[in-house]
């Protein structure tokens, strides 16, 4: 009836009190074959099956922590049902591949001792076997899993890079292992600005990692917020008729586009491209180049260099030079038509927006309003939970004030209070948050970095 709650005094420092703890585990906690345990029918939509502690059942194992050894990694697995001899074959259940075991250890401490077999109940360790923390195992006759511990979406993502661009294979293995150790960690790679994001619960967390690095692979990194993914756009039509003409030795580039822009009816399209050339005063088959001028255009942004969305391009005329005229020549005049013609019909930032929810302790409510404010967050509703305990308070914030914020949180509400964040969409950035990233954009560009 968990009535019974023994309670050990000891120092693992001084190894006071030690043995009387293993005792205690050996006298009072059950044993394998008393708890019962639960895995995943996938072949029932991860239906509950009971997975009991039999030998004589297929092998059912989960591989519970990873550690790297001078030998290779080594596998920590629990076996919850069957058994399974040394050189004998398992299959991964996340992967679907079969591995076989060159070898199966017992540890104690430090030291190792050789197991030809293990059984239901025993936990073991085994090298050789590449997985991933929680991927559950087979002898490849069930289909089934345990059942994984909850992993929560990553609250918090730094921007990291080695020191030294020499130690780049060093970094890659670093975070190949922590990943694989830690499911809570995630790893990618931003498309735009080419950044490695580690994301994690929380700073601490990440900074544990970044130090392990340092300790572990004396590797030196660089920190750094990740770049927020801005987007730009137009909020008005204006009209273009642009000529591409360069003359030098031989045949040169000619080409003359006629047309207009203007935002789209659904802002987040990231662009159209329209035809309505009448006649060949654009031959037909540069109609393509044009388009690919566009995906140029659009591709980076002429304010903050960040890619733009909501953007209709409208090519009405244009004219071509028998001799002159080329697919470069025509996608040049559309990019650079695009870029000239955007500052006329207001070119605008827009930032992400992120939908944030806060569940915290109803007695910091006020703090925690007055925090997200500061933050330029809109708040949309603040309501209490069913118990009268906590408040929820849900809100809009642009995800560049949102950086710390779980450290802010955590020490405004005694470590009590929670939250969770999504996109939502993006929106117009104030005038002043525009003016300072076209600044930082300029500086940039002729710094040479963008």
């Amino acid at each position: 009836d968990l009535k019974f709650v023994p309670v050990f005094m000891g120092s693992a420092f001084k190894n006071k009190g030690v043995q009387a703890l293993l005792d205690g585990v050996i006298e009072y906690l059950p044993n394998p074959t008393e708890v019962p345990n639960t895995g995943l029918d996938l072949d029932d939509n991860e239906a509950p099956l009971p997975i009991p502690c039999d030998i004589t059942k297929p092998l059912v194992a989960l591989a519970f922590k990873l550690e790297e050894s001078k030998f290779g990694q080594l596998t920590y697995m629990r076996i919850y049902q069957g058994s399974l001899k040394k050189g004998g074959y398992i299959t991964n259940m996340s992967t679907g591949k079969k591995l076989k075991v060159p070898r199966l250890v017992r540890m104690h401490s430090d030291e190792m001792q050789d197991v030809d077999s293990v059984a239901a109940g025993d936990v073991v360790a085994m090298f050789g076997v590449d997985c991933s923390s929680m991927d559950s195992f087979t002898d490849g006759t069930v289909n089934v899993a345990m059942s994984s511990m909850f992993v929560p979406n990553p609250v918090m993502s730094l921007a990291v890079k080695p020191k030294l661009s020499t130690a780049s294979d060093k970094f890659g293995k670093a975070l190949g292992r922590f990943t694989k150790e830690d499911p809570t960690l995630r790893i990618h790679t931003d498309q735009e600005s080419k950044e490695t994001i580690l994301s994690g619960m929380g700073e601490l967390h990440l900074e544990v990692y970044v130090e392990r690095m340092k300790r572990e692979y004396d590797l030196e990194c660089v920190v750094g917020e990740p770049r927020v993914n801005y987007r730009e756009t137009i909020q008005q039509k204006a009209e273009f008729s642009y000529l591409h003409k360069k003359q030098s030795g031989g045949s040169g580039q000619y080409a003359r586009v006629v047309g207009y822009i203007e935002p789209c009816e659904d802002p987040t399209t990231e662009y159209e491209f329209v035809n309505d050339v009448i006649g060949t005063n654009i031959p037909p088959e540069f109609i393509p180049s044009c388009e690919k001028g566009v995906v140029e255009a659009v591709g980076k942004g002429f304010l903050t260099g960040h890619p733009m969305q909501g953007l209709r391009v409208v090519i009405t005329d244009g004219q071509a030079h028998a001799v002159d005229s080329s697919d470069m020549a025509f996608r040049i005049a559309t990019r650079d038509a695009v870029k000239t013609t955007v500052p006329k019909a207001k070119g605008v930032v827009l930032e992400p927006i992120m939908d944030l929810e806060v569940n915290a302790p109803a007695e910091f409510q006020g703090t925690i309003v007055a925090n997200l404010n500061r933050r330029m967050g809109l708040i949309q509703s603040a309501d209490m939970s069913e118990n009268g305990m906590d408040c929820i308070i849900k809100a809009d914030v642009p995800l560049r004030n949102m950086f710390g914020y779980s450290t802010d949180l955590r020490s405004s509400t005694q470590g009590k209070g929670e939250f969770s964040m999504e996109y939502k969409s993006h929106e117009q950035v104030t005038r002043d948050a525009q003016d300072e990233l076209i600044k930082l954009y300029k500086e940039a560009v002729e710094a040479g970095e963008a």
